[in-house]
């Protein structure tokens, strides 16, 4: 199912993929095929461990790269140190904001595939970043969250340097 937006991405974020992808090809997979070519080199492959696992794990890697070239493929890198209008969230800003019980929270708003909710970096497709999307400091956006409404006041927003 295609998505209503863009793939949008950060620069790191396109990086990690390619590093992601290198070394699959470039370490995984050669070494995989090794121990493939060495264990079927000793005979009978029907009940040898080695040739199983490693045509497995070949399967694996393979579905891996197919995965992750798509997704570079498909990805629009963004950089947000060029966001024109600073003043707004947009993608790649970090914004802190506030709930209704003055808890703050402050998340970055970043591509699909770099999505880390511990370290704070939320979806461009999440809930609350769709609700954040063209705010400005003050605005007050109400979130459509499992737990229910919630509404968040934007405190801060700024995008690296």
């Amino acid at each position: 199912m295609a998505t209503p937006y863009p793939n949008y991405i950060t620069p790191e974020g396109f990086a990690k993929l390619r590093a992601d992808y290198d070394h699959l090809l470039g370490v995984e997979r050669p070494r995989i095929v090794e121990v493939v070519s060495w264990a079927a080199g000793n005979g009978d492959r029907s009940e040898n461990g080695d040739y199983l696992y490693g045509r497995k794990r070949m399967r694996e890697i393979d579905g891996q790269l197919k995965r992750l070239s798509k997704k570079m493929k498909d990805a629009k890198v963004v950089d947000p140190r060029h966001q024109p209008d600073k003043s707004r969230v947009y993608f790649g800003a970090t914004v802190t904001i506030a709930d209704e019980d003055d808890n703050h929270r402050t998340v970055t708003l970043v591509g699909n595939d770099e999505t880390d909710v511990d370290a704070g970096r939320i979806g461009w497709g999440s809930p609350i970043a769709r609700a954040l999307r063209g705010a400005a400091v003050g605005d007050l956006r109400r979130v459509m969250l499992p737990a229910g409404e919630r509404d968040y006041e934007v405190m801060a927003i700024r995008y690296p340097d």
